[in-house]
C-alpha cells in the first residue's frame, strides 16, 4: 500500500470530535484539580456504574418514555467521568499501565451497557442491533490490537468513542421529543424505524467502516515499519 493511499485513508477517517479534544479541557481541568486526591480508579468505577444505569433506563424506556431523558443524563455523566479519570491521573502523576488497562475494559463494558440495551429493547430490530454491537466492538478492538502488534494505538476513524457517547446522549432526547410530538418512528415504505434505531443503523454501518479503516491504517503502518527495519 502506498504512503499516499494510507495517508488518504487516515485523513478521510478522522473522528468528528477528534479535533475538538482540547476544547474539553476547560470542563475537565477545574474539576480534576478539586478531586486530585481521589483515586482515578474510583472515578472510573463511577463512570461504569452510570453507564450501567443508562443501559437499564434505555432498555425500560420503550414502555416508559420519560426514562429517555434520564438515560441521556446518565450517558453524559458516564462519559464525563470517563474523561475525568484520565485527567486526574495526569495531574496527580498517577498514570499507570494497570489504570490504562482498567479504563479500556470499563469503556468496552460501558459501550455494551448502552448500545446492547437499545439493541435488546423494543426500539430496535435485533439484526440491526447485533450489527451495531459488532461494529462498535470491532472498532475498539482494531484500535487496541494495532498497539498489541507493535503499531501505534489508533484513534482514527469515522466513529470514535467520544462520537458514540455524544450520539447516545442526543438520540434518546430526540426520541423522547418525537414521542411527545407523535413522530416516534420514521416511515420508509412499509418499514417503521425509530430514531434510536436510526442511530443504531449508523453505528452498524459506520462502526464497521471505521474498523476497516483502522485495519487498513494499521496494515500500512506495519508495512512502513517493516520497510524501515529492512533498510537498517
Amino acid at each position: 500500500m502506498s504512503a499516499g493511499f494510507g495517508g488518504l485513508v487516515r485523513r478521510a477517517g478522522r473522528m468528528v470530535l477528534d479535533k475538538h479534544r482540547s476544547d474539553a479541557e476547560g470542563f475537565l481541568a477545574p474539576v480534576a484539580k478539586r478531586f486530585i486526591n481521589v483515586n482515578p480508579n474510583t472515578i472510573s468505577w463511577l463512570g461504569l456504574i452510570m453507564a450501567a444505569v443508562s443501559g437499564v433506563l434505555l432498555y425500560l424506556s420503550w414502555d416508559y418514555h420519560i426514562l429517555l431523558l434520564f438515560a441521556s443524563i446518565a450517558v453524559i455523566i458516564s462519559g464525563y467521568f470517563d474523561a475525568l479519570d484520565g485527567k486526574i491521573a495526569k495531574l496527580a502523576n498517577k498514570c499507570s499501565v494497570k489504570g490504562d488497562f482498567l479504563d479500556h475494559v470499563f469503556d468496552r463494558y460501558a459501550d455494551m451497557f448502552m448500545i446492547a440495551a437499545i439493541a435488546l429493547s423494543g426500539w430496535c430490530n435485533s439484526t440491526v442491533g447485533l450489527l451495531a454491537v459488532i461494529g462498535v466492538l470491532l472498532t475498539s478492538y482494531l484500535g487496541t490490537q494495532a498497539q498489541a502488534v507493535g503499531a501505534k494505538r489508533l484513534y482514527d476513524g469515522l466513529l470514535g468513542r467520544a462520537d458514540r457517547v455524544v450520539l447516545c446522549f442526543l438520540f434518546p432526547l430526540i426520541q423522547g421529543l418525537m414521542c411527545i410530538l407523535g413522530y416516534s418512528h420514521i416511515v420508509i415504505g412499509s418499514y417503521m424505524i425509530s430514531w434510536l434505531e436510526l442511530m443504531m443503523i449508523y453505528f452498524a454501518i459506520v462502526g464497521n467502516l471505521t474498523a476497516i479503516q483502522r485495519g487498513i491504517i494499521t496494515w500500512h503502518n506495519l508495512s512502513e515499519a517493516e520497510s524501515g527495519e529492512k533498510k537498517e
